[in-house]
């Protein structure tokens, strides 16, 4: 293989062509269950899983879902937020042969009803509140069988409430886990190339699709990510090594990181959700975390509380990896006055979290997303034409092609076709790469909004605007947004006569939409700039946007 431009940017020793196993995701539990079995593999609000419990009860749970019925090549919707009964359905549906269908458990019944009804599953397991949307929707859409969770249901010996006296379709994850036969390993053959997840992203007509990422995509990832962390993970032995981990599990993202801490022996140091306070009291009772991966939000949240000073964060925490979104220059400059590793990646849910990324040590510029990870190939192209690659400094779309990009969208050839060309991923942003073959994100070619680490189309929130009875005309756009990266702003045209407030129509999106697709700011208007053919021009209620920032910020 020829040696690539970006081998010369990595200060250590690691081969240049990085070598897939050929293994599906959940044989990776049986390197810490071997290497490590008593060390603690999930730490969730002080309950302790062991590496070689959590591989027991994982293929505890494989059996008591194959004994529902749940077969190789079925899809098992997950919608639970970060908890250990989240890491047990998802290695155990894969140790099926089945295929994970990440879902946030923010969607409301219509977000959700259009996901079940592209994936059918065979299987559903939710949050033991969800029941009400479950039962709603179960008359309208194949949810399969229900499968009521609570956060503690791995750990407890205390079977909930609410999970008693189930009748079929609706089973109890307590009672499947205690009931099963204990560790029994499933004998189903997976083939590294067999899907393993759907993980839904938005579409250009705002329908969501779903990225079917493969066992070898996910491997891949695994495998791309430890190489960055080879110079801090030499000198932490096994036992020590940590995973704080707050990025949703329901996300790429998440999925990742909890995947690459199984292969390295790490702890999983889950946290439900990002409260400042709370982050700073879990990291004082810590001994250390190796690895931290965030959102600039977080991490703003983090050097601006009051009580930072509290912590010795370069003690506390070796490297921290900001994604998701951008991360703003001189945040990751403060992060590292506090000694701290940090560096920023990018990629896609298409790409299975990652895409490029600044090495550890080496050559770093701020503002950049880095290099491609070893083994994936980048070219800028003409926006236009999709082909042409563009002279160096000149802006172009980022293609990618590598053994993390997905292998299609589930059941969506057109879309497939669009952004899948002779292997290439046609991303939609728009980069320019420099004489170090570093690369620097300029613009986008969609329109997609970045909110707290979140996509967002704005065609999907139009939709919503549209379905109220006063509104004539909307667009919804991202505005810059110090904490959150962007903000969604609705620009808004009522119908004559028509008197609602912005309160009325926040509160309508609200029923209608996860909370962080919901505007935060409205603004209304007579009319909407349009482009000669009427289309809506929400890149000119942006710029106008921002000089208004601007202005207000000279005052």
């Amino acid at each position: 293989m020829n040696e690539r431009p970006w081998h010369r940017h990595y200060d250590y020793n690691v081969p240049t062509t990085i070598r897939y196993p050929r293994i599906s995701i959940p044989e990776l539990l049986q390197i810490p269950a071997n290497v490590a079995p008593d060390k603690t593999a999930v730490l969730y609000e002080d309950e302790a899983i062991s590496f070689h419990r959590l591989r027991e009860l994982v293929f505890t749970m494989a059996g008591a879902l194959a004994g529902l019925g749940v077969k190789k090549g079925d899809r098992v919707g997950i919608q639970l937020p970060n908890c250990p009964p989240y890491l047990v359905a998802y290695w155990a549906v894969l140790s099926l042969g089945a295929i994970v269908v990440n879902i946030n458990p923010a969607y409301t019944r219509d977000e959700l009803s259009i996901i079940l009804s592209v994936t059918e599953p065979s299987a559903m397991i939710a949050l033991e509140e969800a029941a009400p949307v479950m039962k709603d929707l179960s008359n309208t859409c194949p949810t399969g069988k229900i499968i009521l969770a609570t956060p503690h249901d791995v750990t407890t010996t205390t079977q909930p409430a609410g999970e008693k006296n189930l009748e079929a379709p609706w089973y109890s994850f307590f009672e499947l886990l205690r009931n099963g036969t204990p560790g029994a390993r499933p004998r189903v053959s997976v083939s590294t190339e067999d899907p393993a997840v759907i993980q839904f992203t938005g579409g250009t007509t705002g329908i969501p699709k779903g990225a079917v990422l493969t066992h070898a995509n996910l491997i891949a990832a695994v495998f791309q990510v430890s190489p960055r962390m080879y110079p801090i993970l030499q000198h932490i032995p096994p036992e020590k090594r940590t995973s704080l981990l707050i990025i949703p599990l329901y996300h790429v993202y998440g999925n990742l990181i909890a995947n690459w801490s199984v292969f390295n022996c790490s702890t999983l140091v889950l946290v439900p959700r990002f409260n400042v306070d709370e982050v700073i009291d879990l990291l004082k009772r810590v001994d250390e975390i190796t690895y931290f991966p965030a959102v600039p939000t977080m991490l703003t949240a983090l050097v601006n509380s009051s009580r930072i000073n509290e912590l010795d964060l370069g003690r506390k925490i070796h490297v921290i990896n900001s994604g998701a979104a951008p991360c703003p220059v001189e945040l990751m400059e403060r992060l590292r006055d506090k000694s701290v590793f940090i560096t920023e990646a990018w990629g896609m849910t298409e790409t299975a979290g990652l895409g490029m990324a600044n090495p550890i040590l080496g050559i770093k510029k701020p503002g950049s997303i880095g290099i491609p990870v070893p083994d994936n190939d980048v070219k800028l192209v003409d926006p236009e034409d999709g082909v042409t690659e563009v002279p160096r400094g000149q802006p172009g779309e980022i293609i990618i092609k590598g053994p993390s990009v997905m292998k299609e969208y589930w059941n969506n050839p057109e879309e497939t076709a669009n952004q899948l060309v002779d292997g290439w991923l046609h991303t939609g942003d728009i980069a320019v790469q420099d004489e170090d073959d570093f690369f620097f994100i300029v613009d986008r070619k969609k329109d997609m909004i970045i909110a707290g680490g979140f996509n967002i189309y704005p065609r999907e929130v139009d939709e919503v605007l549209y379905r109220h009875s006063d509104i004539q005309d909307a667009a919804t756009v991202g505005v810059p947004d110090g904490y959150r990266g962007e903000t969604v702003k609705a620009f808004v045209v009522l119908r004559e006569g028509a008197a609602a407030t912005a309160d009325d129509i926040i509160g309508f999106c609200r029923e209608k939409l996860a909370p962080y697709k919901v505007p935060r700011l409205v603004e209304f208007r007579k009319s909407l700039p349009q482009s000669a053919a009427g289309k809506i021009l929400r890149r000119v209620l942006r710029e106008e946007e921002i000089t208004r920032q601007i202005e207000e910020n000279k005052r």
